[in-house]
């Protein structure tokens, strides 16, 4: 792949994507929602039409729109319409609560609000608790009033231009408005299918909430950029997955662990692989576990690939070639064009194979965090470098091994502790769905190592059984001091699943007094 030549070449503005597909190949199918298909040509008209509206709702260039929805095809179509107008998409997936959408609204300073009301009832409940209003002519979609306190950002003619403000809670807690320029998207959008091989004749499953950046750059932009059709579903359930495998014949499949999870849990005890037309299955977003990795595999008769980013990256950083799978949970290579470090606490490189904090530079690394430089300051460093907050380690051929997130090391009794080293342990365990580990204070800066555990409800272990299994596989330090079984660990709609949730939950339980608990999550 010639990096700097195809950086060279990206267009100024992402809607480019759907302009050049529809002269090229007006009629291809570029969106299936439903049992319908949409062209090229009526992707591209669906643009103007929705950026004819955005200017008649006072939309301006360097406006932020705020789209409340999930997956449908009106979604793709006001992205692309903001990017026409110069404005910045803010998509916030519906499933969030009123508190959270409330908070984005007010410091992205949104000038418009709209509301995806026919493929969301959640959308249809947060338009009616704000008083939006339906709009004439266009079906299925509210908006809310104007707002007349918003100030425009400034516009750049390049494709350093911001595209989209992407809100993130990462570690801390507090929302965090990523600013992604077009730049950034366009690059992952064209490497990320330039390494999947994808072909116009592709059929690409776009469940990944388009909310949420690996849905929006990788997923989507990934596939409309090679001219390939994607099957949009407004959200997860593993039927409707296998279903899409089947009968629409799809030949990508890209989604988090927990997902490919469901699946094999769905289709157990399954004597033969599944007959499909997949050529191509990637997992990305969380900790792939090697028993998952083998499971799917043998469930679909193909490699599981594997990759590594986050919203600040746009997100791809590395992953998995489609000519060389592996065997082991490495998140692969660098991608093209993206640099990778791995350093000490004070910023040194470390030794090959030593363990370090991860910095990345490249097309993909974010502007910064919208109307908040001291969190910007204290994320990029000099040179462009952008440190992710991840431990990992490098082999001798480049690929990078993820260790753990630095705020999630559990300090027990002087010793160190990276949840995903226990998590990997636990999720091989048969009975083991997928887990997450995280630290209680237990005063004087010592922490407890507390394990929740989604089980499988046909073969559930106990906590006892998880202990004696831990301890045979485990440093005595890195065993959990409690093991709480729940039928589904707290996630947000892409599957990542809520470790802030998980931590207060485990601060607010009496030390090893509670070993089971039936509490469900809200997947």
């Amino acid at each position: 792949m010639n990096t700097p030549a195809l950086a060279g070449a990206l267009p100024a503005r992402i809607c480019a994507i759907v302009r050049a597909q529809a002269a090229r190949t007006p009629h291809s199918p570029a969106l299936h929602q439903a049992g319908r298909s949409c062209s090229y040509a009526e992707l591209a008209m669906q643009v103007d039409a929705h950026a004819a509206l955005l200017r008649q709702l006072g939309v301006r260039a360097g406006d932020r729109v705020m789209v409340i929805g999930e997956n449908c095809v009106a979604q793709v179509a006001l992205i692309f319409a903001a990017a026409e107008l110069d404005a910045w998409i803010v998509n916030v997936n519906a499933r969030l609560s009123h508190a959270e959408v409330a908070t984005i609204r007010q410091h992205s300073g949104a000038r418009r609000v709209l509301y995806l009301v026919a493929d969301s009832a959640e959308a249809g409940m947060h338009a009616k608790r704000d008083a939006a209003a339906a709009i004439g002519g266009m079906a299925g979609l509210s908006a809310g009033p104007l707002n007349q306190q918003c100030s425009a950002e400034p516009v750049e003619p390049g494709n350093g231009q911001v595209a989209a403000l992407i809100y993130t809670t990462g570690t801390t807690g507090q929302p965090k408005g990523v600013m992604l320029t077009h730049r950034n998207l366009l690059f992952i959008a064209a490497v990320s299918s330039t390494l999947r091989g994808l072909a116009p004749q592709d059929r690409a499953y776009g469940v990944l909430p388009i909310s949420h950046v690996y849905g929006l750059a990788s997923v989507m932009l990934g596939t409309l950029y090679a001219g390939a059709c994607l099957y949009l579903s407004p959200r997860f359930s593993s039927a409707a997955m296998l279903r899409a495998i089947s009968e629409d014949k799809l030949t990508i499949l890209q989604g988090v662990p927990a997902m490919y999870a469901r699946l094999v849990e769905l289709t157990a005890p399954l004597p033969a692989p599944l007959a499909s037309t997949l050529r191509f299955i990637y997992a990305g977003g969380s900790p792939l576990d090697p028993n998952l990795k083998q499971q799917v595999e043998q469930l679909l008769g193909l490699p599981l690939h594997n990759g590594y980013g986050m919203t600040e990256s746009a997100p791809t950083i590395s992953q998995t070639r489609l000519d060389a799978p592996r065997a082991d949970t490495s998140v692969g290579t660098a991608i093209p064009g993206v640099e990778v470090r791995i350093v000490d606490a004070g910023g040194a490189g470390v030794n090959l194979g030593d363990t370090g904090e991860l910095w990345v530079r490249g097309p993909n690394v974010m502007r910064g965090y919208y109307r908040d430089p001291a969190q910007t300051a204290a994320t990029m460093r000099p040179g462009g470098w952008l440190n992710t907050g991840d431990m990992a380690r490098q082999d001798s051929d480049g690929a990078l091994f993820i260790v753990g997130r630095t705020k999630e090391l559990i300090i027990r009794s002087g010793f160190n502790v990276y949840p995903l080293e226990v998590e990997t342990v636990l999720n091989a365990h048969p009975g083991v769905i997928q887990s997450a580990v995280v630290g209680r204070n237990v005063g004087a800066g010592n922490e407890e190592v507390v394990a929740f555990v989604e089980a499988d409800c046909g073969n559930p272990p106990g906590p006892q059984e998880l202990h004696h299994y831990l301890a045979e596989r485990l440093s005595a330090y890195k065993c959990p001091s409690e093991i709480v079984i729940m039928a589904a660990l707290p996630a947000a709609a892409t599957g990542k699943i809520l470790k802030g949730q998980l931590k207060a939950l485990a601060q607010s339980m009496p030390p090893n007094e509670v070993t089971q608990n039936d509490t469900t999550g809200d997947t």
